[in-house]
């Protein structure tokens, strides 16, 4: 029989413990559990709920405990449903009736409320890092294409030379935001719902404030039916997940174009990369390919807890045991694309000379002669309209913009002069482009060395 059997006569159905269970994924709470528990059990003692030597017996018991469980010998038993009865029901089986004692003041509802939340903050910890190991890798890169040039992209069609190093640093702030979220919200989350009891607090003088310090919270939460019914800091994480894997989708989408051979201008490491079953010449950018899978995911993950909690009305319900697989998925989907983005990204190796050859056409410097001519007192609406339609005249006469003379391009641009006719190179285009966000070469150095040094130095 469950422990909470109470009034019932009869054991669960088969199905409906089946159905009920959730310690083939909860189990991994066991740490946080027991940590929330010693806390517990120590201000009980304190408060005088609970005798000194019972709390002694109890914190030695979750030891011995912790200890079953890490050395691989704690039996989990599916009858007792969650992490919470499997642990309270091995520590009362070792010191007895002490261990009874253990729940005083607390329900299963805000336990689980307390132990996600130590959870969570634990594996944003290891989601935070990782986050840095990327922008490190990124950096790294970035250091040694200051002046490697390539086309940038709108509508994934040419647009303007930039350099590698400007773009690589865009993800490093994409990634930085990612961090200041993650800041953002262990600021608020971290708050103790641990005695808030099923929905409505407790009759017993807890010290919630002691427990709170134990635990390392920034307080109490003040209301005990938002303690224990609501997960928006989960939610909130799983977010924050998906939008680090849109970053990362993102990137890898980049990265597989870049090593298509109808680009070529990049290669991963062959450790990062897998072959063909059937076509021996293949060598396929498979991480990023899974990234954006693996993406589509976790966004996915987010939808089932907000569909989870979309209905539910105050306080705790059974549905909210289904959160924790979707959180635990999107955690670990996370953490471990981090891992691999890190090391891959240090293998990559860049054509300077495709890239450059690409970047090459003049018809992306063509935003630079409207501005020149914006320069010389012409509107820029007038600019533009004037270099679109040479841009048309080269087109239409087949004549690169670079090989047009002074008089052709006046026909369309009659402010023309000689040094119209050397704006037509891309180290020239991104280098007049030094002002704070620039693709200049010069912009980027000083990023590297201003805001991103400190990667550098690690």
């Amino acid at each position: 029989m469950s422990m909470w059997a109470g009034q019932f006569d009869a054991a669960p159905n088969e199905l409906v413990a089946e159905m009920g269970s959730s310690i083939h994924y909860d189990k991994r709470l066991y740490k946080h559990d027991i940590l929330g528990s010693k806390a517990h059990a120590r201000m009980l003692a304190r408060q005088h709920i609970i005798p000194e030597s019972d709390a002694t017996a109890i914190v030695d018991g979750l030891d011995q405990v912790q200890r079953e469980i890490e050395q691989g010998h704690f039996e989990w038993k599916p009858i007792l449903e969650d992490v919470h009865m499997n642990i309270e029901k091995r520590l009362t089986d070792i010191i007895g009736a002490p261990g009874a004692r253990l729940h005083s003041g607390r329900s299963r509802n805000d336990q689980v409320a307390t132990d996600l939340r130590l959870y969570l903050r634990d594996e944003v910890d290891f989601i935070r890092q990782r986050i840095v190991n990327v922008q490190t890798s990124l950096v790294t890169l970035a250091k040694d294409h200051t002046s490697t040039i390539l086309p940038g992209f709108t509508h994934l069609q040419h647009a303007q030379p930039i350099v590698l190093a400007h773009y690589l640093l865009a993800y490093s702030e994409m990634f930085e935001r990612d961090l200041g979220r993650i800041k953002d919200w262990k600021a608020r989350m971290n708050y103790l719902p641990l005695g808030s009891g099923a929905l409505a607090g407790t009759t017993l003088p807890l010290d919630r404030e002691f427990v709170a310090k134990e635990l390392g919270f920034a307080g109490v939460c003040t209301n005990s039916l938002d303690a224990v019914s609501d997960r928006d800091f989960a939610i909130e994480l799983v977010s924050l997940c998906s939008i680090v894997m849109m970053h990362l989708s993102r990137l890898s989408e980049d990265i597989i174009f870049w090593m298509s051979q109808e680009t070529a201008w990049v290669q991963l490491g062959n450790e990062f990369c897998t072959g063909s079953s059937l076509m021996p010449q293949k060598k396929n950018p498979d991480m990023c390919e899974l990234t954006r899978g693996k993406t589509a995911r976790v966004f996915g993950d987010l939808t089932t807890v907000l569909t989870i909690m979309k209905g539910i009305p105050l306080a705790y319900n059974r549905d909210m045991q289904e959160d924790k697989e979707p959180i635990f998925d999107a955690i670990d989907t996370v953490k471990l694309v981090l891992a691999v983005y890190a090391p891959m990204i240090a293998t990559m190796r860049v054509d300077k000379e495709r890239m450059y050859q690409a970047a090459s056409d003049p018809a992306l410097m063509a935003t630079d002669l409207a501005e020149w001519l914006v320069e010389q007192g012409v509107p820029f609406r007038d600019a533009h309209h004037r270099v679109r339609d040479l841009v048309t005249y080269s087109k239409t006469n087949s004549i690169s913009l670079d090989r047009l003379t002074l008089d052709q391009i006046k026909i369309s641009v009659p402010e023309a002069n000689e040094e119209c006719l050397n704006l037509w190179k891309p180290e020239q285009s991104v280098a007049k482009r030094n002002i704070v966000g620039g693709t200049a070469p010069e912009q980027a150095i000083f990023q590297i060395r201003t805001k991103w040094g400190h990667l550098l130095e690690q």
